[in-house]
């Protein structure tokens, strides 16, 4: 594995969170997961890997999808135990309800409200 790996400090199950943004305009995109295998195949792949702690695997954003993340850069924070996944966002989707981004509800007073569109109807993104 990639000598950069070894500077990553993962958590005891092996894991490390990561932010995502949108590079352009830093937009937070989503929080996912990576073990060290996720990580070096993001690097060498400049796609955003991530690991599905659903499914127990790999998990390439966009792989079923399509909306895929172009890895513009990765920066590890001042601890060394979270990663940030700087990315071109294609296909303008990054959450699996269908929209830009998994932040889509915003604290009004006491309650969650809605406040991001559908942009697409997620059983036309996941098909099975």
């Amino acid at each position: 594995m990639a000598p950069f790996i070894d500077q990553i400090r993962f958590g005891p199950d092996g894991l490390i969170p990561i932010v995502t943004q949108d590079a352009e305009t830093g937009e937070l995109l989503m929080v996912a997961w990576a073990n060290a295998e996720a990580v070096a195949a993001t690097a060498a792949e400049g796609r955003a890997v991530y690991w599905s702690r659903s499914r127990g695997k790999l998990w390439r954003k966009g792989e079923e999808s399509g909306n895929v993340q172009r890895l513009v850069e990765m920066r590890l924070d001042c601890d060394a135990d979270v990663l940030c996944y700087r990315v071109e966002q294609l296909g303008d989707i990054a959450c699996h309800t269908g929209r830009r981004s998994c932040f889509y509800r915003r604290l009004e007073g006491d309650a969650w409200q809605t406040v991001e569109p559908i942009l697409k109807d997620p059983q036309q993104m996941y098909k099975k």
